[in-house]
């Protein structure tokens, strides 16, 4: 089933052609909403544009389709591959050389820090030159272990501290604006979150931060240790698979939310003030469960890992259990792909793009490893009306696999650069990306 919206018709230009990374594209008169059956989908009908919707109703019975390990095989790029971005857009390289960069984060006076997890350490891009690449990259500081979320406190124009979340703690840096090396020795303010860890092996270790926009609470997004263990029996699973929040000092550390299997990304709205969340489900139920999913996050709110799913649906390896929990499971307000891999979130508060971005999310989808057919590999928008999510998101960032299925980038990180274009950190090919409407 499929709808439309209409757009403007404009002459524009689009992100795709090595060199200049420019073609000449028109927009078109309306863009498909896919829905139902069509709304699945996997990196060979990806296209910048199109929009889709999952519901409740549109998901599958467990194990319709047998689960399966198809994991990435990363390639250099091709010479005439390039990110493809909606018309009206231009895709370039920001940086490149670097390795391993996740999350990006935009300081207050616009420099970039990008978080280098592997090598531990991370660092500071700055300004553009006529390439168009940073101008100054510096190495802010190393010896992190496992690093990924970054937070800048307090919120506001002139932040006092750098808030760093190794896999394990939480620590913070003296920071002033303009400081492209740490001042100081960091601080440890949590000194003991459940850590480490590989997807595969046991556990996710990624960990992000976030203040309230009033700067009183610090959230701490911890993902589980295992796909589906049952938390009654693994003692492994305490603390994990939550978002959990703490005084900026790090005293009275608390559940703020829980069965949130893995909150890779997690943001304050600007507006609102509540916190959302870019959320990894759980594998080997088939092609299309269960849906990765970004949502805003309800205070002491339930969202179903491991014993049910997506409103209250018993996962069958745990059938029967918790019979008392199931009334009580909150449904995502955007369901994606599944096994999407959805990472890095951030709301577009920019003013290059047209006025209609403003305030949506653009959040990166790493790529799937248990789909027969690769999904994700891309960055998705997410349309907000007045702050409140429609269930639809759209293919904004494409181009990532090749047409035999190879894939040579990972989207991981979103950021929103001072002058608002649109910064895409991706770990397949260690390049830092910007969108820019426009030439």
């Amino acid at each position: 089933m499929m709808s439309q919206r209409s757009l403007p018709l404009v002459p524009v230009l689009c992100g795709a052609a090595l060199g200049a990374g420019l073609v000449y594209a028109a927009l078109p008169a309306s863009v498909k909403v896919d829905k139902g059956q069509a709304a699945f989908t996997d990196y060979r009908r990806q296209q910048p544009g199109t929009v889709r919707k999952i519901t409740l109703a549109d998901l599958p019975q467990p194990y319709a389709t047998q689960a399966v390990d198809n994991g990435p095989r990363l390639v250099p790029r091709p010479a005439d591959a390039w990110p493809q971005a909606p018309p009206g857009f231009s895709v370039t390289e920001y940086a490149t050389g670097l390795t391993n960069p996740r999350l990006v984060r935009t300081a207050p006076n616009g420099d970039l820090f990008v978080v280098e997890s592997e090598p531990g350490r991370i660092r500071v891009l700055r300004g553009m030159n006529a390439n168009p690449h940073a101008e100054k990259m510096e190495v802010y500081a190393t010896g992190l272990s496992q690093p990924f979320g970054i937070a800048f406190y307090p919120p506001g124009p002139n932040p006092a501290w750098l808030y760093v979340a190794n896999t394990d703690s939480v620590v913070r840096f003296p920071y002033h604006n303009g400081d492209m090396e740490a001042a100081g020795k960091p601080e440890t303010v949590v000194a003991k979150i459940p850590g480490g860890g590989r997807l595969r092996g046991g556990g996710h270790w990624t960990r992000d931060l976030a203040f309230s926009s009033d700067g009183a609470r610090l959230f701490i997004s911890v993902g589980s240790h295992s796909n589906v263990d049952d938390t009654d029996n693994n003692p492994e699973e305490y603390h994990r698979a939550d978002i959990l929040v703490a005084k900026p000092d790090g005293s009275g550390l608390e559940v703020y939310a829980w069965g949130i299997r893995n909150a890779v990304g997690i943001a304050v709205h600007p507006q609102t003030g509540q916190l959302w969340a870019s959320v990894n489900e759980r594998d080997n139920l088939g092609d299309n469960l269960v849906p990765d999913y970004i949502t805003h996050v309800e205070p002491s709110g339930f969202y179903g890992w491991p014993w049910f799913y997506m409103g209250g649906h018993w996962d069958p390896r745990h059938q029967g259990k918790h019979p008392e929990l199931q009334s009580r499971v909150l449904t995502p307000d955007v369901l994606l792909q599944p096994h999407n891999a959805s990472l890095e979130m951030t709301f577009y508060e920019g003013t290059q793009f047209p006025a209609e971005y403003r305030g949506d999310i653009f959040a990166a989808e790493h790529g799937s490893w248990n789909k027969a057919v690769r999904t994700g590999y891309e960055v998705i928008r997410v349309p907000l009306a007045k702050g409140h999510a429609t269930g639809e998101y759209e293919d904004f960032l494409t181009g990532f696999v090749t047409p035999s299925g190879d894939v040579w980038g990972r989207p991981v990180g979103t950021a929103v650069a001072k002058d608002g274009s649109l910064i895409v950190t991706d770990d397949g090919s260690d390049t830092a990306w910007r969108v820019a409407y426009g030439r």
